[in-house]
This record gives C-alpha cells, sequence and structure tokens, in this order.
C-alpha cells in the first residue's frame, strides 16, 4: 500500500486533461461539497478539468434544482466544465428496486455522452454508485484512457448494512457485480487502511491499491477555525452531545437514541440531518417528547462549525455488521475542531481502527450491557482534554493540501504510465 506524499509530485509540461465522474457535486453535502473541494484544488493546480455528475439531490433525496430530467445541462463559471445529468431519485430509498433503477438511470443516462480518443489524458470515477463507475469503464474501454477509480463506499456492501439487500443470495450477486465493474479501471485507492486492505481481497485487482484519505474542504475548514475560540477543555453538565450529517439504515441512529432514553443520564443530545431514516428520527421525538433531544435539519457550515466547537462530543453511529463498508466523512471535522468522538461502531471497521489507534474518544460495542451508562459516569474533564489533543493531532492528516497533492500525484502517475 502506497500513500502518496507532497513530495511525490512532479508535474507535467502540460497541463492533464481530467474527466471526473462522480454523483454528487456542489451544492450538494457531504461528498458533494468534497468531490467540488477537488476540483477547485485541481483546477487551481493549474489542471483541465470536466466534471460529469447528477442534477443535485442529496442527502434530501429530492430533486432540489428542479431541472432533474432527460436534459444535459453545462455550467462554467468555476472555470472548468459541469456536465449535469438527470437520474431516477427513489422515493423510497431503502427499496432494493428503487436503488437499483436510480443506479442503472444514472450509467444510461451518462452513457449519451461518450469521450472520444485523445479527449482527456485520465478518468477519475468515485464509488460509491455502481453506475458512475460502470461508466467510466466503457468510457476507458472506448477512448483508451486510462481510470482512476477512488472507492469511499462498497456499494454492495453498504446496502447490506443498510438493510437494503439481504446478506446472502442478493448481497453475493450485488458484490459479482461490484467486483466486475471495478476491474474495468486499472488503479484503485481508497481513503482508509481497512477498506484497501477489503478492496485487495476482490479477485483481479491491482498488485498496489493506494491510500489516499479524504481531508477537510477549505470552507468549513474556515468555519471551524473561526468558531475554535469557542472550545473549552471542560465538560459542560448537561454533556452536550452532537450529531450531524446523514441519517440512512448504515447509521443506526434512531436504535442509538432508544438507548440514550433508557438512561437517567444528564445530556443534550443536538441532531442534525437528512436522509432516508431522518423522519423516524423525528417521529420518535414528537412521540417521546424527552427535553434531552433536540431535533434540526442540516445547518449550514458556518452553524456547523459552532454546533462541533460548542459540543463535548461528536457522536458517530455504524449498525452492527457494517465492517469496512465505508469511513465516516463526518469524524474528519470533528478533528479538526477537536471534538472528541463517542462512536458506537465495530471495533475492527475502518471507524473503530481509528478511534483506538489515535485515542480520538470513546468507543462504545452495541451489545455492551450498559456501556453508555458507564460513558457518562466516568467522564472527567481531564480525560477531555486528552482526548481533544488526540483529535488536534490526528487532524493534521487531513488537511486540503495534503489530499489534493495526492491526488494531482495519483493522476500525474497514471497518465504517465498509460503513455509509456
Amino acid at each position: 500500500m502506497h500513500t502518496f506524499k507532497c513530495t511525490d509530485i512532479q508535474l507535467n509540461s502540460s497541463p492533464l486533461r481530467i474527466l471526473i465522474v462522480v454523483n454528487v457535486f456542489r451544492p450538494d453535502l457531504g461528498g458533494g461539497v468534497l468531490f467540488a473541494d477537488l476540483c477547485d484544488g485541481l483546477h487551481e493546480r493549474g489542471l483541465n478539468i470536466h466534471v460529469k455528475c447528477a442534477y443535485p439531490y442529496s442527502p434530501e433525496w429530492s430533486d432540489k434544482s428542479g431541472k432533474n430530467g432527460l436534459k444535459i445541462s453545462h455550467e462554467t463559471d468555476l472555470g472548468y466544465v459541469v456536465e449535469r445529468h438527470g437520474l431516477f431519485i427513489p422515493r423510497n430509498p431503502n427499496s432494493l428496486i428503487q436503488r437499483l433503477i436510480y443506479e442503472g438511470s444514472f450509467f444510461l443516462s451518462l452513457l449519451r455522452k461518450i469521450p472520444r480518443k485523445n479527449t482527456y489524458d485520465a478518468i477519475l470515477v468515485f464509488n460509491p454508485l455502481i453506475g458512475a463507475a460502470a461508466y467510466a469503464g466503457v468510457a476507458s474501454f472506448l477512448s483508451k484512457t486510462p481510470v482512476w477509480l477512488n472507492v469511499q463506499d462498497l456499494s454492495a456492501q453498504a446496502a447490506a448494512a443498510g438493510g437494503i439487500a439481504g446478506r446472502s443470495k442478493g448481497t453475493s450477486v450485488l458484490e459479482r457485480i461490484q467486483n466486475a465493474v471495478f476491474r474495468r479501471s486499472s488503479f484503485w485507492s481508497s481513503i482508509s487502511t481497512p477498506m484497501v486492505d477489503t478492496l485487495k481481497l476482490i479477485p483481479g485487482a491491482p498488485s498496489d491499491v493506494h491510500l489516499i484519505p479524504n481531508w477537510l474542504h477549505s470552507s468549513l475548514a474556515k468555519h471551524i477555525l473561526e468558531a475554535s475560540s469557542r472550545k473549552r477543555n471542560t465538560l459542560h453538565s448537561p454533556v452536550k452531545l452532537l450529531y450531524s450529517g446523514n441519517v440512512g439504515g448504515k447509521q443506526n441512529l434512531l436504535a442509538f437514541c432508544e438507548m440514550l432514553k433508557e438512561t437517567d443520564a444528564s445530556f443534550s443530545f443536538r441532531i442534525q440531518g437528512a436522509g432516508s431514516r431522518f423522519d423516524e428520527v423525528t417521529s420518535w421525538m414528537k412521540h417521546h417528547q424527552d427535553p434531552r433531544f433536540e431535533v434540526h435539519g442540516l445547518s449550514d457550515e458556518k452553524n456547523l462549525a459552532i454546533a462541533l466547537a460548542e459540543a463535548d462530543f461528536f457522536v458517530i453511529t455504524e449498525k452492527p455488521g457494517a465492517g469496512n463498508s465505508f469511513v465516516p466523512s463526518k469524524l474528519i471535522p470533528s478533528l479538526a475542531s477537536r471534538t472528541p468522538v463517542l462512536a458506537l461502531c465495530d471495533p475492527r471497521g475502518p471507524l473503530g481502527q481509528e478511534m483506538e489507534e489515535f485515542g480520538l474518544g470513546c468507543r462504545l460495542d452495541w451489545k455492551a450491557e450498559g456501556a453508555i451508562s458507564a460513558f457518562f459516569s466516568n467522564l472527567d474533564s481531564t480525560q477531555l482534554a486528552s482526548w481533544q489533543s488526540n483529535c488536534a493531532s490526528r487532524s493534521s492528516f487531513y488537511t486540503r493540501e495534503q489530499g489534493i497533492d495526492r491526488c494531482v500525484q495519483a493522476l500525474t502517475t497514471l497518465s504517465t504510465k498509460s503513455k509509456s
């Protein structure tokens, strides 16, 4: 496994021409913000960028622009082209059939425009949407352009973890399709060591799968820096917990809320989110009327930074058995804000390993009886300050400049190898 470093970079004399294929892009949150920040960074470094993506829909699973459909649109106000394609947006994201149509519709929509030979030096495609990776494979074959596959999430395993697909025959079929699509790419990378190790086990994987972590994008980093003056190294009373991000099957957030409610601990749990299971959490809150819980929609970046600065712990939950299917990107803003993590996750997954190796907060097992009550009982400000220090130290691994430099080197390497 190779992690690219800034010192590895040797730019070509002529700008690289890169096609980037991804489902979400600005103004979509989460991955949409990260992928847009990457494109901005590559453009700033002189690369010629062309993006193929969907109309904005995430994480709300709704047509946010009102333009989703058959028409292909082009935006050029960023200094590079953003080409948007329509796709089927599931009314029920937890339906396997609707998710398969969603994947297939994006693939077919993208197929309407295939690049010609010598148009690009490399194609960069982000998975978890297999439809995007499948299109990149077809485009690579027809245009003779090398593909870099960046695996943010393993779609088949994530579908099983989220309850969308069964864990036996259904998952096996999805995995075979996923792996066949992956093998169309010559250069693979992922965002955590456990994810890299998992990819290496796929039959036909490249001999070297690269580690290229995500990073904290520039606009949120600025707001976190401004809000950092609010941070304190002593516990609030009641203890302040924060959850912010997608609320879907993989997160299992409602189960955590039910566990919290059964304790007599003094806490204030603020949830701000969106996603396929967000309405379930909202309905649960209204039914129980427990004043220790409050629920809101996703905030803008400035208010997210303020909420992180004011929180004692940032909550990250992963459904049991999620394993190596993903590493939560929400971890990175938490580290940058020096907010320790309260994680409920498998010990051997990417998040569990990160928590244990770097001491980023407290990791709990879902089945450990009394673990949450014990967590609150054993809290003290000395331990909190130590966790905060560890978060600050680990955040340096996820800086924007390092992240984009790694991507430039990967693209340079891929383009150079294809021409040799």
